[in-house]
């Protein structure tokens, strides 16, 4: 091939493979296959590698690879990215609305119509585009001036390398686009994980892990790292006007950047008001982490009009939610016991509120991490819920911290048990088994819990009762249990004794993901057990699988093979399991094959009528099909029901098929 034929199919290439990035990245609506997106790259990786003259720096494969460089340069900003001012109360949002008014002149009862954003908790950057081509990318810094992390931007794939042409006109020659890079929460976790395995300190927080990655030296860091970016306004634009804010979203929309869902209008402070209320209620539903709304006068020649002052402009307001750090003090350091034995080092706190909800105690992981912390009873500690239910420490204020605090170390014997605690990674663990009580008991919380065996009435209270009366041994002997044994304890009569009984009698024909699950596997979840059902569709075949059978499953690696094969190696486990057959436990055998809905990925949101969402679950489940924690290009179909949340609109927004609860119910055969 000649080089202008190359030069010919390298642009065509390029063109396609941005629009698949377009759609994939942003639209979250592909329109090839995976296999079919690789073969368009590597056919252009050829011709580049061919011909290195053909390279542009718009071209997809200069998105990753660059060489670590030594340290960032700065770019000015053309017109500074100023802070806001904040508000934390209602009050103080209706002050800010009373002061709009009378820098305008308004009646105190006049309406402002404002745009209304969420307010993402990440790192404010700006991209600069020209003839169409992003050229350069930078930090805020100092409002003023950031730091140049153009290479590092190129590797977050939802940001286009070359506009698309908006519908109604041309690029504009030059564009200053405004957003906020942040990390998912999935992705925040699954890193912090990776990190505590290797024995790295933490990320305090998403926006930390952010910040972090964008701001590595070696791209290639960066980009093994899942950012992604909501735009929220521009800086300079050549050759485009606009009347609103709210215009200018949807200018960038138009050639190919994302924004933020759920921005609207709203007329006067209380429809701003309320529109913070219903927010924060979504804020746990959301994939990534929110900590307030942004409020902006939608006019721009009244923002014009309101000016700004040295650090923020006067039309604009961050709205906070609760906060979800604040500070107190460890009151102490106990060590729980988990069902396979692990020690957690849990602190006790004096009470404190984060986020609406009182904390008293805060898991610390292990002993390498309260050694990276640095945590001692009596420290003043800084307690958060970042995109997490269960409370961590984040960080230790050691200037508060008391004469003679002495550093922590995990016991050599159990304090539950007595037995020798042995260290395995960077976890302490009870080598007592099921003679520790405390294993015992958690391992039987687990099995009788909703989404294992789902045994309404053997709450905690009671397993610790039937446990210290010698009742239980096992998980197995819940269904030995006899009712003139229960009447002897204390706080049981007829009918809660036998209203238990047909509870433990319910529970015998679980699916076989259910039980999986409820056995207790060290990293086998209610999802890898369901993954497993599919696998394998018996117990038996389980438990002969064989290394090489359990790696050949999706997302099960070699940790969580070599736990799957040790806990049916374990005499113990074995002739547990045969105790439950001949109890009568009665298996149900998973649909592998030939349900109605093999294939099918679904998601709900909202109130289901006639079901709950582990039954709707469930019967997917049975019929072959699978379902799906969040929006995805995956899915399906969305199952709305009543009041649905955020995935709703996210699923509109992005043309999944939504269908109602009825039509839900003819899908599976009981319309």
């Amino acid at each position: 091939m000649d080089e202008l034929k190359a030069k010919q199919e390298a642009e065509r290439l390029r063109k396609e493979i941005n629009y698949h990035n377009y759609r994939y990245y942003v639209l979250d609506r592909p329109a090839v296959t995976d296999a079919e997106y690789d073969r368009l790259m590597r056919r252009l990786q050829q011709l580049e590698n061919e011909f290195p003259g053909l390279i542009t720096p718009d071209s997809p494969t200069q998105r990753i690879g660059a060489a670590p460089v030594k340290a960032f340069g700065t770019i000015k900003h053309a017109i500074p990215m100023l802070s806001l001012d904040n508000a934390f109360s209602a009050e103080e949002a209706i002050e800010f609305d009373r002061r709009v008014k009378r820098l305008l002149k308004m009646p105190h009862d006049a309406l402002i119509i404002y745009a209304a954003e969420p307010k993402l908790d990440g790192l404010a950057i700006e991209l600069v585009y020209e003839d169409g081509i992003f050229t350069k990318g930078s930090t805020r810094g100092d409002g003023y001036a950031g730091e140049d992390v153009t290479r590092n931007l190129k590797t977050i794939k939802s940001i286009p390398l070359r506009l698309i042409e908006p519908p109604d006109g041309k690029v504009p020659d030059y564009v200053e686009v405004r957003g906020e890079v942040y990390l998912p929460l999935e992705s925040f976790k699954k890193i912090n994980r990776e990190k505590e395995k290797k024995g790295e300190a933490l990320f305090a927080n998403p926006r930390n892990a952010a910040a972090g990655s964008l701001r590595q030296l070696d791209p290639r860091i960066t980009a093994s790292r899942p950012l992604d970016l909501f735009c929220w306004g521009t800086g300079e634009v050549r050759g485009v006007t606009f009347d609103t804010h709210l215009e200018t979203l949807e200018f960038i929309r138009s050639i190919g950047l994302k924004i933020a869902p759920m921005i609207k209008p709203v007329k006067g402070i209380e429809e701003a008001l309320k529109y913070h209320e219903e927010l924060e209620k979504k804020r746990e539903e959301l994939g990534y982490e929110l900590d307030g709304i942004v409020l902006k006068v939608n006019d721009l020649d009244i923002q014009k009009r309101l000016g700004v002052l040295t650090r923020s402009p006067r039309w604009a307001l961050a709205y906070k939610f609760t906060p979800k750090q604040d500070s107190t003090v460890v009151r102490a350091i106990e060590i729980g016991v988990g069902r396979t034995g692990a020690l957690t080092p849990v602190a006790l706190l004096e009470p404190v509120s984060v986020g609406g909800v009182t904390i008293e105690h805060a898991t610390l992981h292990n002993q390498d991490e309260i050694d990276r912390k640095d945590v001692r009873p009596g420290d003043t500690v800084i307690v958060q819920r970042a995109g997490d239910v269960i409370p961590e420490i984040a960080g230790v204020i050691k200037e508060k911290r008391p004469h003679g605090a002495k550093p922590f170390r995990m016991p050599d014997k159990c304090p539950r048990c007595g037995s020798m605690v042995e260290k395995i990674g960077a976890i302490h663990f009870c080598t007592g088994g099921l003679s520790c009580p405390a294993q015992l008991m958690e391992s039987i919380r687990h099995f009788s819990s909703k989404k294992a065996m789902d045994i309404e009435g053997l709450g905690d209270m009671h397993v610790n009762q039937f446990v210290e009366n010698g009742l239980l041994k096992d998980v197995a002997d819940i269904y030995r249990l006899k009712k003139a044994d229960i009447l002897r304890l204390e706080r049981w009569a007829e009918k809660s004794a036998d209203n238990l009984l047909r509870a433990i009698e319910n529970s015998k024909k679980p699916s076989l993901g259910r039980f999986i699950f409820a056995l207790g596997i060290r990293g086998v979840g209610e999802h890898m057990a369901a993954l497993l059902e599919k696998k394998f569709g018996s117990l038996d075949s389980l438990m002969n699988a064989s290394e090489e059978d359990l790696l050949g499953t999706y997302e099960i690696g070699p940790e969580t093979a070599r736990s799957i094969l040790d806990f049916f190696i374990e005499k113990h486990n074995r002739d547990v399991i045969d105790k439950l057959k001949k109890a009568g436990l009665d298996l149900q055998e998973s649909k592998r094959a030939g349900g109605r809905l093999t294939g099918k990925v679904f998601l709900f949101t909202g109130t289901l009528q006639t079901f709950t969402r582990d039954e709707a679950k469930a019967i997917v489940e049975s019929e072959g099909g699978e379902t799906a924690s969040a929006v995805g290009k995956k899915v399906d179909y969305v199952v709305a029901g009543k009041e649905p949340g955020s995935k709703y609109d996210k699923a509109k927004e992005t043309g999944l098929k939504i269908i109602d609860e009825a039509e839900f119910r003819r899908l599976i055969g009981k319309g």
